[in-house]
């Protein structure tokens, strides 16, 4: 027997010829494909483009302050090397390869009013370091001559020159902690590449001794820099250093600080992925439909010769050529809104982690590479079920259009299963304490799995809705619910889109709001003192300048001030965990005995008793949590100025100002452990019947035009607290907007691609009476339905993923603990915007209704 299939196979040719005719006939259909592609692949790219500006940004400025460092001596106390053991070194051992370095972070508005660093360097030792110092200025000697004889004098960048209109010989000032100090411009650079003129974007250059006296640091370095290639000279240094001091590597630094963002940028990559997750639901649904249209035809191809595997490439290669015109389209998208994205994330990264100063948006081909091939794989992937279903149908099949729902119905006890198989894989991998990565897989899982529930739960709700509609609606209310029933298997996948961005919504907010009124509820019982004074600071969360003794002592005497509690903070080394850790010491309970603990070592003791007698230390709850410690805590090993000492946990208090963990000591005890009485910021008790607003705008006026002192009430404090706290999630609301509008957009897809295939039953419908009123009726109720269901299953879907996130993600993130609030606002705004969503969807289908031809529609097929 011949085998005709095979000896007679159809060209490809014809086929692709009609798949483009198809195109050309219907274009919007295929936009929506396009846009559910670009918009997935632009929030993806948008984020990775932020996140990687951000670290770029970071990594250009500390490797062009390091240069071809490969070591550096610090001490147990940031910018408290004592200048002598630069002597000890370079003198007394004759290791030349060393240089002293001071920096900082100043402000100036002459600059944009942006955080820069300074810093300060031995232009003699500089040579071997960093390059920047040869023949790059722009007046060689005469720079060089200056900057070590004018006071002041700086070098900055000549991007930075040309953007401000500055010139060689001008003078801009330089805001230090509060303290304006005037500097002259004394050198221009040159930089030889675009990556050097990047690095030095945000830095500027100053000799060692100025930098000394405008940081307040006479006598003290930040660093010095080694060049040292054999493990004997670098023992041999080591020898030599007096006790808190350590050497490090160059780039053990650099990794340790970018890695305290790296759970902050995985969870915003994670959720710029729902996007994409929205849009994969949206592909499926062009691609379902587009087959579904195209089921007769498919039919007659079978019958003169066209295999299965042809139609599963001809569609499959569809996918990937819409894919890769949306993923393009998605790229230059992403690249816009990355402009606008850096902001956010570096605002966000200032208040809570370094300073960073993103001059522009970094495009890494590996990031362009990575979204075209995710599009792609993700339309290919939504594609794989009508595919599949197209090929393996036979000829007679695809000629009878009851096929398909009739097999979705059958599916619906697989469906069951699939969504307990995916929840109990998502909840294992949840409960598994593995990376962060391997815990958002089990949310995916669990959210997927959720998806899976759409078609039963639907057709479910449309059997109960269907007699209440009825009743309000009439014939319209029978036949809407039966109408989505009917043709479930386009339906649900629509009413899934939107349930995954309505429930991501409702999870999402709940976290969110749980978190603020967490922080609020902190906020009160923390903040106690009337007045907060420190000097201005670069970052939000953490006081980086010092105030000056007479300030303090003035302050202490001030009329109506009845109590004065104070503290200094600065980052030291705890040896158990090897990381920097913020050490905050103080004199006395700014909270006055409100603060709340996660535990205490003798719970009928205050903590903060036996802090003052000096028996040990108070961890915060981020410290615990991600470090995994025991509880209790076992004693903590922390790096001090006169060697390690190792000090018992008293308590562990919340706290979330920071998730990088914080330590409280008595004041006095680090005094003399760590050899530093300065004073960081003050907290006024102001005697009973005095107005602290009183109070801080007398003493705003007495120090105005003498010292910039950030001096504000508890009210003003903990507004400014809540702003950055909105401030922080301002991204994730525009990551939510984005979902909703993929998941329209899915909506709107759905319901002209059903008008498209019911085109005949509507004309019908016309024929026999229906008024065009009441084919927009028929319509807005199908989508209000749609809206309906989506919001209904959203809301319990929503609730089990705002439990994920406060309970599993945002603890191994970020190690906090957060009371969960259930506002019913949350779920009744979200099922509204289920409802409107879809209602507005109807609303271009229904206009298209009103313009039917009846005579047209009926002899369509």
């Amino acid at each position: 027997m011949i085998d005709f299939s095979q000896q007679y196979q159809v060209s490809n040719y014809p086929l692709w010829r009609m798949a483009w005719r198809r195109i050309r006939r219907r274009p919007f259909q295929y936009i929506l494909f396009i846009l559910g592609v670009a918009i997935g692949v632009a929030m993806m790219v948008s984020i990775d483009l932020a996140n990687s500006s951000a670290q770029r940004a970071f990594a250009l400025s500390t490797n062009a302050v390091t240069g071809r460092t490969t070591h550096r001596i610090t001490s147990a106390i940031p910018n408290s090397l004592d200048e002598d053991v630069y002597r000890l070194v370079r003198q007394e051992l004759g290791f030349s390869p060393s240089a002293p370095v001071v920096e900082g972070y100043v402000l100036s508005p002459d600059l944009g009013a942006q955080p820069l660093r300074l810093v300060g360097i031995d232009p003699f030792a500089e040579p071997p370091f960093r390059s920047y110092f040869g023949t790059d200025f722009t007046t060689g000697q005469e720079s060089l001559t200056a900057l070590l004889t004018q006071p002041n004098g700086i070098i900055i960048a000549a991007a930075i020159a040309q953007q401000y209109g500055l010139n060689l010989g001008e003078t801009i000032t330089l805001d230090i902690s509060g303290t304006q100090q005037q500097a002259p411009i004394v050198g221009i650079l040159q930089p030889a590449d675009e990556t050097t003129a990047s690095a030095l974007n945000g830095i500027i250059f100053t000799d060692i001794a100025s930098a000394q006296e405008m940081f307040g640091l006479v006598g003290n370095l930040s660093h010095i820099d080694l060049i040292v290639n054999d493990l004997a000279v670098l023992a041999e240094i080591e020898t030599v250093l007096p006790p808190g001091v350590q050497i490090e590597t160059a780039a053990a630094q650099q990794n340790a600080i970018q890695q305290m963002t790296a759970a902050f940028e995985l969870n915003l990559s994670a959720l710029s992925l729902l996007a994409l997750v929205v849009g994969m639901f949206l592909i499926y649904n062009t691609v379902t439909f587009s087959v579904v249209q195209r089921r007769r035809m498919f039919g007659i191809l079978r019958c003169v010769g066209v295999t299965g595997s042809q139609l599963f490439a001809l569609i499959i290669g569809e996918s990937i050529v819409l894919s890769l015109v949306g993923a393009l389209l998605g790229l230059g998208l992403g690249v816009l809104l990355g402009r606008g994205t850096v902001r956010l994330i570096t605002q966000t990264i200032n208040d809570f982690y370094f300073v960073v100063n993103v001059q522009d948006v970094a495009i890494p081909p590996f990031t362009l590479i990575k979204g075209v091939i995710i599009g792609i794989g993700a339309a290919i992937a939504a594609s794989l079920v009508p595919a599949l279903e197209a090929a393996r149908t036979t000829p007679t099949s695809t000629l009878q259009r009851s096929t398909l729902e009739s097999r979705v119905q059958r599916m619906i006890p697989w469906l069951w299963a699939a969504w307990g198989a995916l929840t109990i894989v998502g909840v294992f991998l949840l409960w598994v304490r593995a990376n962060l990565v391997i815990t958002f897989a089990g949310l995916f899982c669990v959210l997927i799995g959720a998806t899976l529930l759409t078609p039963p739960l639907t057709a479910w709700l449309m059997r109960v809705i269907t007699p209440i509609s009825s009743r309000l609606a009439g014939v319209l209310g029978r036949m809407a619910p039966r109408d989505i029933v009917r043709s479930l298997s386009r339906t649900s996948v629509a009413i899934a889109a939107l349930m995954t961005a309505v429930s991501v919504v409702v999870g999402v907010s709940i976290m969110i709001g749980s978190f603020r009124q967490t922080v609020v509820q902190w906020l009160d019982q923390t903040l106690q003192a009337d007045v907060y004074i420190s000097p201005p600071t670069i970052t939000a969360n953490r006081v980086t300048g010092t105030l000056a003794p007479e300030i303090v002592a003035e302050i202490r005497s001030w009329p109506g001030v009845a109590e004065v509690v104070t503290s200094n903070s600065t980052d030291i080394i705890v040896q158990d965990l090897e990381r920097m850790v913020h050490l905050v010491a103080v004199d006395g309970d700014v909270s006055r005995g409100q603060r709340p603990y996660a535990w205490k070592r003798d719970p009928a003791a205050d903590p903060w008793t036996q802090l003052a007698a000096g028996e040990g230390i108070v961890i915060s709850e981020a410290l615990l949590l991600k470090e995994n410690l025991s509880l209790p805590p076992d004693p903590l090993t922390l790096e001090t100025a006169v060697g390690p000492r190792t000090f018992p946990v008293l308590a562990v208090f919340y706290d979330y100002s920071s998730d990088q963990g914080a330590i409280f000591i008595d004041n006095d005890l680090y005094a003399n452990l760590w050899q530093d009485e300065a004073i960081g910021s003050m907290g006024l008790f102001v005697e009973d019947g005095e107005a602290p607003d009183k109070l801080v705008t007398a003493l705003q006026t007495h120090y105005q035009g003498r010292n910039d002192l950030l001096i504000r009430s508890n009210q003003a404090l903990r507004q400014g607290s809540l702003e950055i706290f909105d401030r922080t999630f301002a991204i994730t609301a525009a990551l939510r907007l984005l979902a909703i509008i993929v998941a329209f957009i899915g909506v709107l897809s759905a319901l002209m691609s059903l008008q498209l295939e019911r085109t005949r039953e509507w004309g019908v419908l016309r024929a026999t009476g229906m008024t065009i009123r009441q084919l927009w009726a028929l319509t807005l109720i199908e989508t209000g339905l749609m809206g309906g269901t989506a919001g209904l299953i959203a809301m319990p879907v929503g609730y089990v993923l705002a439990w994920i996130l406060i309970y599993v993600i945002n603890v191994r993130s970020f190690g906090w603990t957060l009371q969960m609030q259930l506002n019913p606002a949350y779920f009744l705004q979200a099922f509204a915007v289920a409802i409107v969503a879809a209602l507005l969807a109807g609303v271009y289908p229904a206009l298209r209704l009103g313009q039917m031809v009846i005579a047209t529609a009926v002899r369509s097929e």
